[in-house]
């Protein structure tokens, strides 16, 4: 079955722009000295404008061509979420260089993998503690020849012939420019749509990570395509908070707000983005399953504190909102009752979550569960899911709030092309696939088709209304002994709504039967404990308590009630180690690897067989 919508021809241009560069060029002129970004200093937010957007850009982009930097070469960025990322990342594509960002999370040795796989003659880090991991492994990297540190904090008497600061290179691109203006806008107009806009290294589940090519073209398609069924307002607050590294976040914080003129705030840090959510309360908002997650975590925590009447008078809410969410008619009395529940519960949960002005908030990067979309609708925050990944330069398929179909990704976004192939593999076509990986041809011959197609690795179907269901990777089907294939996706989402769960694993590719490793909750687990008395003295000690095992038992059972037998777990066994995403076993946007899963707790996958 195929899927598309309009010719894709028609959005090959945004405004008539054909590259990102221009449209920035265009957007920096036409909106001048409004707010573009707003991070925090010493805890108070600043602002920053269209016209520093542009002016710093522009001086380290003559920086970058005074120092030899040339078309077609990658740039590396080392750095959290900031503005400064921004800057350099546009300086770089502006002169047709290619920004490629590396997770603040890589070790020293996995940088110098990076630098050497792109070829990158200059890397930008953020501060001291990211500039030891250049010092590190420098002997590593040998092609690097200049290090730009963005933070000189920590760094006031540190002297190295090949690392320079940001303020020095900002006045190294203005004296440029007073010497020779007007390069940077004519190195500007030699750019092509078919040239790279940037390099997005894969997280390297299955290998080494490769360098995936997203074309100007890719962008420009991205952002016509999405206009047609998502709205964006130049008034809107956005809050830019997973890596910008990651495709997802490139496209909603730095290519989006440039297309719609929005402002961009940048999260402190990721421990940070509850709070500033509460500050910013963005119009739209990006996550992963994980934080969707931890709100409703959160919220039960709120709802168990709340005591008898507090917890009633929230089950009540809850529900009517349920109710209306569901209703396609709702009648009179159910409107006045959702009323009375929004003014006297809901709408206070909105602003202290820091959604009273989300208009739409989107989940992707991986499945979340069903049951999670719909207790946010109850709560009257319109969560939307989508598809994609590197190589389909973002998003393939979304749904919209007007037209949410839950338990799905949604239809293809115009021009994008859907076909399950004959081993129920997803194939995506049209201007949203990638533009390959770097140097690496035979990588990127694996993962197309002979007639263009792109190969996702996901397993999904394709409804009579067009919608996409993903039911899971082809790599993680679970074959048992007795011949039944298993998607464990759907099983490990169900898992999840639990506030106790944070994450599962379900095994039983060739075994008799299903097992599960689970990782618990810390917050919500060390709660339940807490309230009951039972001792524990760290996470480990925490997971051998035989209540907190009977508790997630229970959440197991529950889960098993949904399922036929051969899709029913049967024993679980609970991870004792608390993983952050500076672990192997997790990627940057807290998705459990299950091959490092797998091999890490082999001893404990035994035990249940």
């Amino acid at each position: 079955m195929e899927m598309s919508r309009v010719n894709p021809a028609d959005l090959l241009s945004f405004d008539g722009h054909e590259t990102i560069t221009s449209l920035w060029a265009d957007r920096c002129a036409k909106y001048g000295d409004r707010v573009a970004h707003r991070e925090k200093e010493l805890g108070i937010w600043q602002a920053y404008s269209w016209r520093d957007y542009y002016d710093s850009a522009r001086k380290i982009g003559r920086a970058l061509m005074k120092l030899g930097v040339r078309k077609g070469e990658p740039v590396l960025i080392l750095a959290e979420d900031r503005r400064e990322w921004l800057y350099v990342d546009l300086a770089a594509a502006a002169i047709g260089a290619i920004p490629a960002g590396v997770y603040t999370t890589d070790s020293a040795s996995q940088l110098a993998y990076l630098a050497n796989d792109s070829g990158a003659r200059v890397l930008f880090v953020e501060n001291d503690e990211q500039l030891d991991k250049y010092l590190a492994a420098r002997a590593d990297m040998p092609g690097v020849e200049t290090v730009v540190v963005m933070d000189r904090e920590g760094l006031a008497d540190f002297s190295d012939p090949q690392v320079v600061f940001l303020d020095q290179v900002y006045s190294l691109g203005e004296a440029e420019e007073r010497r020779e203006p007007g390069l940077f806008e004519a190195a500007m107009q030699t750019i092509r749509p078919e040239d790279p806009r940037m390099l997005i290294y894969t997280s390297g589940t299955t290998g080494p990570p490769k360098g995936a090519m997203i074309t100007h073209r890719n962008m420009i398609f991205q952002l016509a395509s999405g206009q047609q069924c998502l709205e964006f307002y130049e008034t809107d607050n956005l809050l830019c908070f997973l890596p910008l590294c990651h495709v997802l976040e490139r496209l909603v914080s730095v290519e989006a707000p440039i297309a719609n003129g929005c402002i961009v705030n940048f999260a402190e840090s990721p421990e940070t983005v509850f709070d500033n959510l509460q500050e910013v309360s963005p119009d739209s908002f990006s996550g992963v399953p994980r934080i969707w997650e931890k709100v409703y975590s959160r919220v039960m925590i709120l709802r168990s504190e709340a005591g008898f009447i507090g917890a009633r008078a929230f089950d009540w809410a809850l529900a009517t909102g349920d109710r209306y969410a569901r209703a396609e008619n709702p009648g009179f009395g159910l409107k006045l009752a959702h009323a009375v529940a929004d003014f006297a519960v809901l709408s206070n949960l909105r602003r202290m979550l820091g959604f009273a002005n989300a208009r739409r908030v989107t989940s992707g990067a991986a499945p979340i569960s069903p049951d999670l979309i719909q207790w946010f609708a109850a709560l009257g925050v319109p969560l939307i899911e989508g598809y994609g990944m590197t190589e389909t330069s973002g998003v393939a398929t979304i749904n919209t709030v007007r037209d949410n179909r839950i338990g799905t990704v949604g239809p293809a976004l115009p021009g994008v092309k859907l076909k399950i192939d004959d081993n129920g593999e997803l194939l995506v076509g049209g201007p949203c696939v990638f533009g390959g990986y770097w140097n690496k041809p035979e990588k990127t011959a694996e993962t197309m088709t002979e007639d263009g197609w792109l190969r996702t690795g996901d397993v999904g179907r394709i409804g009579n209304d067009g919608s996409l269901t993903i039911t899971g990777r082809l790599k993680d089907i679970i074959i048992t002994a007795g011949g039944k294939n298993i998607t464990p996706a759907e099983i490990e989402s169900k898992l999840k709504f639990s506030p106790y769960v944070s994450d599962a694993v379900v095994i039983g590719d060739r075994r008799k039967y299903l097992t599960c490793l689970v990782m618990i909750d810390q917050e919500n687990v060390e709660k339940f404990a807490q309230d009951r008395q039972i001792p524990f003295s760290d996470f480990a000690s925490l997971t051998r308590a035989p209540e907190v095992r009977e508790l997630i038992g229970g959440v197991v059972a529950e889960t098993n009630k949904a399922f036929a037998q051969v899709e029913q777990i049967k024993d679980f066994r609970l991870i004792d180690i608390l993983l952050t995403a500076e672990d192997e076993e997790l990627t940057p946007t807290m998705k459990l690897k299950r091959n490092f899963v797998n091999q890490r707790h082999a001893a404990l996958i035994d035990e249940m067989y």
